[in-house]
């Protein structure tokens, strides 16, 4: 064992370090592409989880509306839109509100849009969230 201690402290003398000049640089180029992409995944996909957090914001708001003691579905539309307006700025596009499959005792207002995309030219996630509620209305106790 005490001999090869003296061999490999050899070796390492003797080992020319010139052939490690440039690995830095290399291992770099090959990892990098892989970190500039998982920091623009994770961007992208935090950009979507705000747009979808906006249109089901403003999903709830519009049902809250609508659903109050003589309001309409139109109300709820008109609250929804302003809640898009105050917030959505261009991380939901092209956004729409619709009160598709409400009826006379329950209220469902949804709220679509785009999110924005990181990368040009690339089309954004398609979000469509959506609140629905039953609609407040006076009752006599016992009927």
């Amino acid at each position: 064992m005490p001999r090869r201690i003296p061999q490999l402290a050899a070796w390492v003398r003797s080992r020319p370090w010139r052939e490690d000049r440039g690995d830095a640089s290399i291992q770099m180029a090959i990892i990098y592409p892989f970190v500039l992409l998982l920091a623009v995944a994770v961007i992208q996909a935090s950009m979507w989880y705000y747009a979808r957090e906006i249109a089901l914001t403003a999903a709830r708001e519009g049902l809250s509306e609508a659903r109050t003691y003589k309001a309409g579905p139109g109300d709820g539309i008109q609250r929804a839109r302003e809640v898009l307006d105050r917030t959505a700025g261009d991380s939901l596009l092209n956004s729409s509100v619709s009160t598709a499959g409400s009826t006379g005792q329950r209220i469902r207002i949804q709220v679509s849009g785009t999110a924005q995309s990181m990368l040009p030219g690339v089309p954004g996630l398609r979000i469509t969230q959506s609140a629905s509620g039953t609609v407040e209305r006076w009752t006599v106790p016992g009927e």
